[in-house]
């Protein structure tokens, strides 16, 4: 089941195409354009070989090849297929850099091969969320290293990949205090009584007295199954060995993974906590453990945020929006050898707090195509006709994320799996926005409400001698506006207006035109016009993040490139011209 243009069972093709995509995006790849009927030919030089292929720039600059148009020039002049070995040996950055790549963008295709021969056909429209949180097989529409999972093999792929749905208990050990630190709701005991119930609690208790470890000096952490078995023997090999942790086996509820891999949802009570972990691999384009700094402070970040947004009745009358609390955490060698491998985030159960009626989908479900060949919301765009329904969708999509940006000033991730879709049958209702602990921003001088700002210096002492843009705090408002326009617009709605052409003939300036109408229209509304102008949003250029230039430099913790901007004013007018 496919993004728009993808044939299931092609992982290759797309591997290479999203490649190529994002080479000529990033400007990897220098190319020249010959224009024509349909798709543009693009044609570029790299180490030495002749490229080309054929394919359209979208929104934002965005590149779509054609399916199986990506060519060499091979040394008797012809033009025949172009492999992903002879377009990674002409990247830049070294030969491990490289080597890393091809290996990841290999993965990637053998675990899509391994899903499309292992997973039986599904009809994901009938679904609930925690099935569709791990049918959407898809991926990341840009990276092309979308299912790398580097340290996974396919074992471990069936037993514990989102995918195959498999449930799995989680492995407890018991730590020396010295080494944890902890923010917790409240009282310890009540906290693990609500989330383990009284039957695994009185287990842990049996068994901490059996190996004679007082609680006021070991405390309990989970760790995904996987990550103990990568641990036991490696990094957490000391610490069993020197009593400092003490395995407890696996116990209690059953989780099941979801797209992110890492982030858990409870199979056995479905409307308690999910459960993010950390797992000591690449997973797309990073490593998916947990950043130490931000296990401890993610309960007072998220407690900010759905502060602001409880008190501000704008987000329950005007852009609905809801805010799923990571509201414990718990992390062990914070900033020692194991910094970032054990620990745990609780996060609100989204389903939690559904109306009657209610139901949710992970947004980038929106932008696949389903087995029958027809888009998943197909039914709610028929039943709802497409202008009334997309319309109502960017306002519910759009809105929330904006208004705190630009009334509040705070700056959140909003791609396609941080935000989910509250729906009635299919019309939108609200969203809701989740995993914020590494993925909020703020600039003290633009917030509304700074006196409502956490305390960082006296969460962690690592924030005292901080600089701006080293955690959550910016003295750069461009870095706010890129880093909701990334998310939202540049890799996100940019998939939508896609599907929205390719699957009903809607043009991708009318989608938009009717997301800079709603921005203009709530600057006016709002008496925003100048905090909105302060962010840029319009300009003709803007920067976005270079993912795959940061995999093959791996110089600096991030890269950008300036694209053009689909919702520049200039570039708006020329749309509207005849």
């Amino acid at each position: 089941m496919p993004l728009p243009l993808e044939i299931p069972g092609r992982p290759h093709d797309r591997v290479l195409r999203q490649l190529v995509a994002a080479l000529l995006f990033e400007g990897i790849a220098d190319a020249r354009e010959s224009a024509g009927e349909g798709p543009r030919q693009f044609h570029w030089s790299l180490g030495g070989r002749q490229f080309r292929c054929r394919g359209t720039a979208g929104p934002f600059g965005r590149i779509r090849i054609t399916e199986s148009s990506v060519e060499m020039q091979a040394l008797d002049g012809e033009w025949e297929p172009a492999s992903l070995g002879a377009i990674v040996t002409s990247l830049p950055g070294t030969g491990i850099s490289r080597g890393k790549l091809l290996r990841e963008l290999e993965e990637t295709i053998a675990l899509c091969e391994w899903n499309h021969r292992n997973l039986p056909p599904r009809v994901r429209r009938r679904m609930t969320f925690p099935e569709l949180e791990g049918a959407l097989d898809e991926g990341h529409p840009y990276h092309p290293c979308y299912k790398a999972r580097t340290g996974f093999s396919i074992a471990d792929h069936a037993a514990y990949g989102p995918e195959t749905g498999k449930a799995f208990q989680l492995v407890w050990l018991l730590v020396a205090r010295k080494h944890l630190r902890q923010a917790l709701p409240g009282s310890e005991k009540a906290f693990w009584l609500a989330e383990l119930g009284q039957k695994t609690w009185e287990k842990i208790q049996i068994r901490r007295q059996e190996l004679g470890l007082p609680d006021e000096d070991f405390g309990l952490v989970p760790l995904h199954p996987w990550q103990w078995q990568t641990l036991r023997e490696t990094l957490l090999s000391g610490w069993i060995a020197g009593g400092e942790a003490h395995h407890l086996g696996p116990m209690g509820d059953r989780y099941v993974a979801t797209q992110s891999v890492r982030s858990l949802l409870n199979v056995d009570r479905p409307l308690a906590a999910s459960v993010k972990l950390p797992m000591n691999m690449v997973n797309t384009s990073s490593k998916r453990i947990l950043e130490p700094h931000s296990v401890c402070t993610a309960p007072p970040l998220s407690n900010w945020i759905a502060g602001i947004v409880q008190s501000d009745p704008a987000f329950a009358e005007e852009y609905p929006l809801a805010i799923l609390r990571e509201y414990a955490g718990i992390i062990a060698d914070a900033g020692g050898p194991l910094a970032g491998q054990i620990g745990a985030i609780w996060r609100e159960n989204a389903e939690a707090s559904l109306l009657p009626g209610e139901a949710i989908v992970p947004f980038n479900a929106l932008m696949m195509v389903e087995a029958d060949g027809r888009p998943y919301a197909d039914e709610w765009i028929e039943r709802f006709g497409l202008m009334p329904w997309m319309n109502r969708l960017l306002e519910i999509a759009v809105l929330p994320v904006w208004h705190l940006l630009v009334w509040h000033g705070i700056a959140v991730e909003a791609h396609g799996q941080n935000m989910l879709l509250v729906h009635r049958d299919g019309w939108p209702v609200r969203l809701i926005l989740r995993d914020f602990h590494e993925s909020v921003e703020f600039s003290p001088g633009f917030l509304h409400e700074p006196e409502k700002a956490p305390d960082f210096l006296s969460i962690n002492p690592l924030y005292r001698e901080a600089e701006p843009d080293q955690y959550y705090w910016t003295d750069n408002l461009d870095s706010l506006r890129e880093l909701v326009m990334d998310t939202l617009f540049v890799y996100n709605l940019s998939e939508i207006s896609h599907l929205l052409d390719v699957c009903y003939g809607l043009p991708e300036f009318r989608f938009w035109q009717r997301v800079e109408s709603l921005l203009t229209s709530y600057a006016n509304e709002r008496g925003m016009s100048r905090r909105q102008a302060e962010l840029g949003h319009d300009r003709p250029l803007i920067l976005t993040e270079s993912l795959i230039t940061r995999k093959l430099l791996a110089l600096k913790p991030e890269y950008h490139h300036a694209i053009s901007n689909a919702l520049a004013e200039r570039t708006s007018e020329r749309r509207r011209k005849p």
